[in-house]
């Protein structure tokens, strides 16, 4: 259990990077930085697969379906998320997002058959009032509420972004249940990275003329969250419930805020440290109940 922990908070820390590298990629549009996301990631893990002599013929047809699941769920919450940014507010956007670990809690009941303790569903309640608390400390309560037809849509995509990363969630923690953490990530990635590829392609977005920072960052973006970040959530997913790790996953927006802190000297104001507690609270007291049985 220690250990499951251990890889989960460096996944947790290593996503937390995300917003930090996106922050400084203010001149690529929000799909094409998923697209170089997910396409470098897929690259380098397909490369390490075949220099590893390992091949995808041993699959069956269950689990290649189940990780083409996860990929397109996966792609799906990146355009759907990202893209609600451009319609509301990023407190909408936030505490819309962060009604994953509800989906989760759900979806993982009906589907998976996962008792949900009441540990766990005082955590999912904490995790959502601290999230409600940061967003609010952001923007303020005026921040929170958008009005009009665009926000109307910013608000819908962000739902949507949150219940495509509870698929993901989900269909993760059934196919880790026989597929190996390398095998199932190069799938799941590469998979991911090919649908936003056709979709940029489909739409006419440009893949170059970008600062040629951006393009570093872009890299860092899918070695350090994504290959690092994502690869431990999904290692952890084998061994802990899916609940737990949604939970777990909120732990993100506390390390994005010490990081910009840190790097933009944005300030943590009184409303977004009580949410960070909460958040941390809620991780401590689902950790109890969160393993698998």
């Amino acid at each position: 259990m220690a250990k499951t922990v251990v890889v989960l908070f460096a996944g947790i820390i290593s996503i937390s990077f995300a917003s930090i590298f996106i922050k400084f990629c203010d001149d690529v549009p929000a799909i094409m930085i998923a697209t170089y996301r997910l396409s470098i990631a897929s690259v380098i893990l397909c490369g390490y697969y075949m220099l590893k002599g390992q091949s995808f013929k041993n699959i069956n047809k269950r689990d290649f379906f189940l990780s083409l699941l996860g990929g397109l769920f996966l792609s799906l919450h990146f355009i759907a998320w990202i893209s609600s940014l451009k319609y509301t507010s990023v407190a909408s956007s936030v505490v819309l997002v962060t009604t994953n670990p509800i989906f989760v809690g759900v979806f993982s009941y009906f589907l998976l058959k996962e008792k949900q303790h009441i540990e766990l569903v005082v955590g999912i309640v904490l995790c959502f009032v601290g999230s409600i608390l940061i967003a609010v400390g952001d923007c303020g309560l005026g921040g929170v509420t958008s009005i009009g037809k665009p926000a109307l849509i910013g608000d819908a995509l962000a739902l949507i972004g949150a219940f495509t990363a509870s698929g993901y969630l989900i269909v993760g923690s059934k196919a880790r249940e026989r597929l190996d953490i390398v095998t199932y990530v190069t799938l799941v990635f590469t998979i991911s990275a090919i649908f936003l590829l056709l979709t940029s392609l489909v739409i006419g977005m440009p893949f170059t003329g970008y600062r040629p920072s951006s393009y570093l960052f872009m890299v860092l973006l899918a070695v350090i969250p994504q290959l690092i970040g994502h690869t431990s959530i999904n290692w952890a997913l084998k061994h802990l419930k899916s609940s737990m790790v949604a939970i777990s996953i909120l732990g993100e927006p506390v390390g994005a805020a010490i990081l910009a802190y840190i790097f933009f000297q944005e300030s943590i104001g009184a409303i977004q440290l009580a949410g960070i507690v909460l958040i941390f609270s809620a991780i401590l007291m689902a950790s109890k109940k969160g393993k698998k049985v």
